[in-house]
């Protein structure tokens, strides 16, 4: 499929790769992983053809496709976002703009028409409204102009594009980012099943663990190979870091030995070949290099904050809008002490609006807001920026805290949330929006309120420094409320699960692996309007009284027929509720299988696992209806519900 033969790629002095060759098979599923600056994207716009490289080559398979979604995108002109889905070729994104140009029904626009009528855009576009149904959009959304949207949405539309066109070698850098948890989920499952090859730039690990058969590491300008997830990786890398530092630390010993004994020996004529000799084997060893890199995850005791009282935070009765939009209608939410909660749910549910209530960032506009006793409270989202001095240097800004502090260990946080080497002497006003974000979140943790509410805190975090983040949460003693996107984050960290959607909240109390299991095993309510609607549609003539005889017939026979349709629901009951007892106890071990590790083991099981898994799930929604409507016909208590 693909074929990176010694690729080398410089900015200045700075070199980015050197002799770097690998291959991508047919099916291969592979992460890129590294430090940020590393070049992952830019090997993406190499192999995109977007860039050059300075030496080597790229080589595609003749004939294959590459498709490539990058980290930002901006809108093309009048495009709707069901254009952008179905444009799986550039020609047709010209053909409509000549379209919109063209005098109707003149010769450039009858050309460009039968052109468009050529690709059989008819069987394009369902499969586009499905996909962009997955990706959160609306039915009422594919109309919408695609410059109307927010950067992400549009992301989003192309991605769609991407997954429509199902190119032979699909390149996502950091897919996940604008998407919601449902979408995330959707868009797993989805790839699980994808019939080409992909290279993927993620840092979330979740995704990476479900997904990837393989993970190249770029480390020090070149890639490094490793079979498996990136649990395998990182359990395999710090095999062969080990490995290696031992045999690092072996050869200094060897090659001080031989120094030493040249060293004592040299002024002795009698030993002058044995030195000679010795210096020989010096100059012919290959010298090892030490270990340079990946940072370690740190080992640091984080300042805690003074405790709260046992109420944190209530919302009653509290009413939000936007304009005419009203997001919260008669809101009631208390926050406990201890709680670690997450709030998930469908872009444009309410959650950041929620969070910000919570924070006192807006203002209740009817109801009440009341914090608890002894409450501090820290909002990671609009105050990030807010705390930091452009005058400062980052170690200056680490080191302004109540906590006293070494130079030493200020260094160690800062290099764990990326600012490495120099970094830490750059000033606040020449950082970048995402140096600042981490900057903050450093101020943050070094003195943490004892209510935190974080919006996306692993943005601008690379895999390290995510672990470093979830290190301080994990011993953090006081109140979380979060927003995350990243699955393997909220794993770490929520205890609890608030689900927004529509202004309505639905709380799980349980962690992430609960919320899924009650979201799988919810039953689907019946489709009572669709039924009444049918019934209203038949509007026969009022029929004439019956005789005495006759009432007393046709009332025996509709006992008859009752009970022979109770015995028919309470058969079909039984029947429903072995099937669904075998599916939940299939749904069970496969659930098992995929937290083993030994699955990830074998190239396509832990794919073909979630595909089935995925299956099963479905089946049991509609299993679960037929029950509820079985049990509903027989006459029998909701309780005996499977």
């Amino acid at each position: 499929m693909l074929t990176v033969s010694q690729l080398g790629k410089a900015y200045g002095a700075r070199i980015l790769f050197q002799d770097v060759s690998f291959h991508v098979g047919r099916a291969d599923r592979i992460g890129l992983v590294g430090p940020n600056g590393s070049g992952k994207s830019t090997l993406f716009r190499l192999i995109a053809g977007e860039l050059e490289p300075d030496s080597g080559r790229v080589a595609v398979r003749p004939g294959a496709r590459v498709g490539y979604l990058p980290q930002e995108i901006e809108p093309h002109g009048d495009e709707t976002v069901l254009d952008l889905a179905t444009a799986v070729a550039p020609e047709i994104s010209a053909l409509r703009r000549t379209l919109r140009a063209a005098p109707r029904e003149s010769e450039a626009w009858l050309a460009a028409r039968e052109r468009l009528d050529a690709w059989r855009l008819y069987e394009i576009e369902p499969k586009a409204r499905q996909v962009l149904a997955g990706l959160a959009f609306r039915e009422a959304d594919c109309g919408r102009p695609a410059a109307a949207l927010s950067g992400g949405w549009i992301m989003r539309a192309h991605l769609a594009r991407l997954l429509v066109q199902a190119p032979d070698l699909l390149l996502l850098d950091e897919p996940t980012n604008h998407l919601d948890i449902e979408s995330l989920l959707w868009l797993q499952g989805y790839l699980a099943g994808y019939p080409g090859a992909l290279l993927m730039i993620s840092h979330d690990r979740a995704w990476l663990n479900a997904l990837a058969t393989a993970i190249y590491d770029i480390d020090r300008g070149r890639i490094v190979r490793y079979r498996g997830n990136y649990e395998d990786y990182v359990a395999e890398h710090a095999r062969r870091q080990a490995q290696q530092e031992a045999a690092y630390r072996n050869q200094q010993r060897e090659l001080a030995a031989l120094r030493r004994f040249a060293d004592r020996f040299r002024a002795k004529a009698t030993k002058a070949a044995q030195v000679q000799s010795r210096l020989k084997q010096i100059e012919r060893m290959e010298k090892l290099e030490p270990l340079a890199g990946h940072e370690p995850v740190i080992h640091f005791k984080w300042p805690q904050p003074a405790r709260s009282g046992l109420r944190v935070c209530r919302l009653s009765g509290v009413d939000h809008a936007y304009g005419p939009l009203a997001v919260y209608r008669g809101l009631d939410l208390q926050v406990e002490r201890g709680q670690r909660t997450v709030l998930v749910g469908p872009n444009g549910a309410g959650k950041s609006t929620l969070l910000k209530l919570l924070a006192g960032v807006l203002p209740v506009q009817r109801g009440a807001r009341e914090l608890g006793l002894r409450v501090n409270v820290g909002y990671y989202a609009q105050h990030r920026l807010a705390m930091l001095d452009p005058a400062r240097t980052a170690l200056e800004e680490a080191l302004d805290s109540p906590h006293a502090l070494t130079e030493q260990a200020a260094r160690s946080v800062l290099g764990a949330f990326l600012f490495r080497a120099d970094d830490v002497f750059k000033r606040v006003s020449v950082l970048s929006g995402g140096e600042k974000s981490r900057l903050a979140l450093v101020k943050l943790l070094m003195n943490p309120p004892n209510f935190l509410l974080m919006d996306e805190p692993t943005t601008h975090l690379d895999l390290p420094s995510i672990e470093a983040l979830i290190q301080a949460l994990r011993a953090y003693a006081g109140t979380l409320v979060f927003i995350s996107h990243d699955v393997y984050f909220i794993r770490a960290i929520a205890t609890t699960v608030l689900h927004v959607r529509a202004g309505a909240l639905t709380p799980y109390a349980g962690d992430y692996n609960y919320y899924l299991d009650r979201c799988s095993a919810a039953p689907r309510a019946p489709d009572a309007g669709a039924g009444a609607a049918r019934l209203s549609d038949a509007r026969p003539d009022k029929p004439a009284a019956p005789s005495p005889r006759e009432a007393r017939q046709l009332s025996a026979a509709a006992r008859q027929a009752q009970g022979r349709a109770r015995r028919e629901l309470e058969k079909k009951r039984a029947r429903l509720e072995k099937e669904i007892e075998a599916l939940e106890v299939r749904q069970r071990a496969m659930a098992a299988q995929l937290e083993e590790a030994a699955t990830y083991a074998v190239p396509g099981k832990p794919q073909r696992l979630n595909r089935e898994l995925a299956g099963l799930v479905a089946a049991l929604a509609r299993l679960y209806g037929e029950w509820e409507q079985a049990v509903e016909g027989a006459g029998c208590p909701a309780e005996t519900a499977p």
